[in-house]
């Protein structure tokens, strides 16, 4: 287990057990039992009940409620249709009706989503966070309605659990970074200029997934020269039309540190529009689609970090302990696999 910066590591042996069981037993998941989320570790030095949670909140069933799910982006890459449809396919499975929203990218409509679920009914909430601020009106009608709130992917950074939300379920986006950084090296023979892409401003993932990759670059005391930094907002086109621009400026660029797939999927479409050939530009990236596993095979993508977005299992199992009175933890941090050239053919089946 992995020590989650300022918090207490604890053994988490039973949520495993459960939520393994919750992913595999009876069901056939998306590409097997090993493309479940497993826990790695959870943090916090205290669990969350409804006793604890806003002042108190009702202990209900989780069965006989209405849960809300709010999306925070477009459905438009692989990501964020698998993370849906594994909380769908989890409330579905459990006998929970669920309500789902999405807010297209778009904060003041994440907002209202959630107020709105609440009006509907919704007795309690998943929430995929646009940004890791701004949600406070939500939040607080949420606190007002003694509506609980579970968040997965990315963290409320300056809120507190178990008074403004329930916890997070999420990676370690930090490590992330790092194995990036390990694969980078290696990837390159630790010779040459770098280019990042970078994620969505205002997010606590692109803040990690930067530091993790930078930090342990030094770290190794690597020969690697970052050159530039350009934001690709977490998309395809803009990973594309970034790439454009990056090679034109500087065209000695011999690798690529994309912090998600779709961006490095748009740098491929560049690189091929500029004429390189596979494996001229070393790309290395986070997520774990299908489209970038198979370009590992393809020649076009060096490596891949998971970043797995199956939350249905975890978070409803945190939901169900939380109305049990068994509590619900600070963080609960996810193990994320690698794709690499040696196992990418065998693992295809496990991307999503």
């Amino acid at each position: 287990m992995r020590l989650v910066r300022g918090a207490t590591v604890i053994a988490v042996l039973a949520l495993t057990a459960a939520c393994t069981k919750s992913a595999g037993e009876g069901d056939t998941p998306e590409a097997g039992s090993s493309a479940a989320q497993q826990v790695q570790a959870t943090a916090g030095a205290a669990s969350c009940t409804p006793e604890k949670y806003n002042g108190g909140v009702p202990k209900l069933d989780l069965k006989t409620i209405t849960v809300g799910f709010a999306q925070s982006e477009k459905e438009a890459n692989p990501f964020r249709i698998t993370e849906t449809q594994s909380i769908k396919d989890e409330a579905n499975k459990r006998g929970i009706k669920l309500i789902t929203t999405n807010a297209q990218s778009d904060l003041n409509k994440e907002i209202a989503d959630i107020q709105g679920m609440i009006a509907q009914g919704a007795k309690a909430l998943i929430i995929s966070p646009l940004n890791s601020e701004g949600l406070d009106p939500a939040l607080k009608a949420a606190q007002d309605a003694k509506v609980p709130v579970m968040t997965i992917d990315r963290l409320l950074t300056t809120k507190k659990a178990c008074v403004d939300y329930l916890g997070w379920i999420g990676s370690d986006f930090v490590v992330q970074g790092q194995r990036a950084a390990d694969a980078m090296i290696k990837a390159t023979g630790d010779q040459g200029d770098v280019a990042i892409l970078l994620g969505a401003s205002g997010v606590n993932v692109t803040v990690d997934r930067t530091k993790g990759f930078k930090d342990q670059l030094v770290a190794k005391g690597s020969k690697l020269k970052i050159i530039a930094e350009q934001t690709g907002d977490f998309t395809r086109e803009k990973g594309q039309k970034v790439t454009e621009q990056l090679i034109s400026a500087n065209p000695g660029i011999g690798a690529i540190y994309a912090e998600n797939d779709e961006m490095a999927l748009g740098a491929v479409a560049a690189l091929k529009a500029a004429g390189k050939k596979a494996g001229d530009v070393k790309i290395i990236t986070i997520d774990g689609t299908k489209g970038a596993v198979q370009g590992i095979l393809d020649g076009w993508i060096a490596g891949v970090i998971e970043s797995n977005p199956r939350f249905g299992p975890l978070a409803f199992q945190a939901l169900e302990d939380f109305y049990s009175g068994k509590g619900v933890v600070e963080k609960t941090i996810i193990s994320d696999k690698e794709y690499t050239t040696e196992n990418a053919q065998a693992e295809l089946a496990n991307a999503y």
